[in-house]
């Protein structure tokens, strides 16, 4: 079973599984299950106080990744300098449409998500699922930012909200492009 390990993970290693973000692998196991023996990579999430066990050989259809490039991180924290394109639709469908961006894994699709719905820091004009839609996106991605450079997720949140602040108003209006 060993030879189907693309990875090549060992304990101690940040990875990504999409679905619950940066964890830690914690150790590979063997078992049996239904009479076939089984590696599985055992991961920690610390801040859930999770622990997920999946198949080496699958641990490639599932999604699981080591932590992202400094460069898609880049194109992570550029994407959230830009501006928002919200789309005109019902809010269930692209409140499905941002939990499917969060659930990928994908650092630029979270930045998406975060960058559109960021509001000025007047919080009451979000609904209450748009804040924990928010939140949760937010929380996704700075962990990884922290994994990634070795800081505090704390630092790492301060500094994804930075970014997202640093939009001064050019001349006092607010002139919006609509994406081709």
């Amino acid at each position: 079973m060993a030879g189907n390990d693309n990875f090549g993970f060992k304990a101690g290693d940040k990875v990504v599984y999409p679905a619950h973000g940066v964890g830690q692998i914690a150790g590979i196991e063997t078992q049996t299950i239904a009479g076939m023996t089984v590696t599985l990579y055992v991961i920690e999430f610390e801040k859930d106080r999770m622990r997920l066990k999946i198949p080496v050989a699958k641990a490639q259809s599932s999604g699981l990744r080591k932590l992202t490039s400094s460069r898609r991180l880049n194109d992570a924290l550029e994407t959230l300098k830009g501006r928002s394109r919200v789309r005109r639709t019902m809010w269930s469908r692209r409140a499905q449409e941002y939990e499917t961006k969060i659930n990928s894994g994908d650092p630029v699709s979270i930045a998406e998500v975060l960058r559109d719905l960021k509001r000025s820091n007047d919080d009451t004009e979000q609904s209450y699922s748009e804040r924990q839609i928010y939140q949760s996106a937010l929380e996704r991605l700075a962990r990884e930012v922290a994994a990634v450079n070795k800081i505090s997720e704390t630092r790492a949140t301060e500094k994804l909200e930075e970014l997202m602040g640093k939009r001064p108003p050019r001349g006092g209006k607010s002139v919006t492009k609509q994406a081709a």
